[in-house]
């Protein structure tokens, strides 16, 4: 285990500003920028398995949390994220604030702007709230989800998941299955899959799959066994309910029958594939218990942990953007 000393410095020395002043889309990283946030989370990774898991590079920082949507995974990360790096957190219950009473999104963000936060994580139902709120507000902008639009943070601890258990993303053949038509998980993955060099298929029912899907740069499948068929990685989507109107699945047995993963199915993908889920799961409707919690073949454990670091990496970073850019 490294030394803490060391940890500290090896930390710091990757620790890069961020390429743009919000991170609001997968497509405000390139390539090169990253991987070296994946080199940065890399090393929280191993921070975060310390039994002093604590860094001040956020000191004197705050960090606000403004969840429009209900969360666990995504919100829990963040703060815990923000306090490992030795902010100051705010999460904000927005059932018990004036939005409750009828304030709008942009009155909340003026609100918040004068109490001068440094980073604001937002997560909307609305697309395009948070490339709005960053309009209106003197700090930094944190996509936490909006809406069927974009989710980057998830699709960037996606992909240090798998560059941890393959080594490299590129040329991996990744299959991103079930509901790709209300998933912003989906959108920011195909776009940061693509941009490091995997290959990426969109696999669903047709009511399910965007009708613009073939022009995302992706083969686009009806049938799993086809579209499963050579592929290195399964990431499975949660069949979301309540964004669908009019009858949009079959029941979710049918449902499951045809496009749950279960072990048969993902015979038909290559041997040693390896399981995703961005949760949270229904169990026998997208995936079967057997295979989601099969640590040999599941990453869905290992993606929960990957979502600290990660987050970790980007508050660090845009921090260090905004220390640069301050005159």
């Amino acid at each position: 285990m490294t030394s803490s000393a060391a940890l500290d410095d090896t930390i710091r020395a990757r620790l890069v500003p961020f390429p743009k002043p919000h991170f609001l889309s997968a497509a405000d990283l390139n390539p090169y920028a990253a991987g070296q946030l994946l080199d940065l989370a890399d090393a929280f990774v191993e921070l975060n398995r310390q039994s002093s898991k604590g860094v001040e590079i956020l000191r004197g920082h705050t960090v606000v949390n403004l969840f429009f949507e209900n969360s666990t995974r995504t919100s829990s990360s963040f703060e815990i994220a923000a306090k490992r790096l030795g902010a100051d957190v705010v999460s904000m219950p927005v059932q018990a604030s004036s939005v409750a009473k009828g304030e709008t999104l942009i009155d909340t963000a003026v609100t918040l702007n004068a109490m001068r936060p440094d980073i604001l994580v937002v997560r909307h139902s609305a697309s395009g709230a948070a490339a709005l709120l960053s309009q209106k507000v003197g700090c930094a902008v944190v996509n936490a989800g909006d809406g069927r639009h974009e989710h980057p943070t998830q699709a960037l601890l996606d992909l240090l998941s798998l560059r941890r258990a393959f080594g490299d993303v590129g040329g991996l053949t990744v299959a991103i299955c079930g509901d790709v038509a209300h998933s912003r998980v989906a959108r920011s993955n195909v776009a940061l899959l693509s941009m490091m060099g995997a290959r990426v298929r969109l696999i669903g029912p047709p009511t399910l799959v965007p009708g613009d899907a073939d022009r995302w740069g992706c083969e686009v499948f009806h049938d799993m066994r086809e579209g499963l068929s050579g592929c290195d990685v399964v990431m499975m989507l949660r069949l979301q309910l309540e964004r669908m109107t009019g009858s949009l699945a079959p029941s979710t047995r049918e449902y499951f029958r045809f496009y749950g993963l279960d072990r048969e199915k993902l015979a038909w993908a290559k041997p040693g594939a390896r399981v995703m889920h961005p949760g949270p799961m229904n169990r026998g409707v997208e995936i079967d218990s057997d295979v989601a919690d099969d640590l040999s073949v599941s990453l869905i454990q290992d993606q929960v942990e990957m979502g600290v670091a990660a987050r970790m990496a980007v508050l660090a970073a845009l921090a260090e953007k905004r220390e640069g850019d301050t005159p």
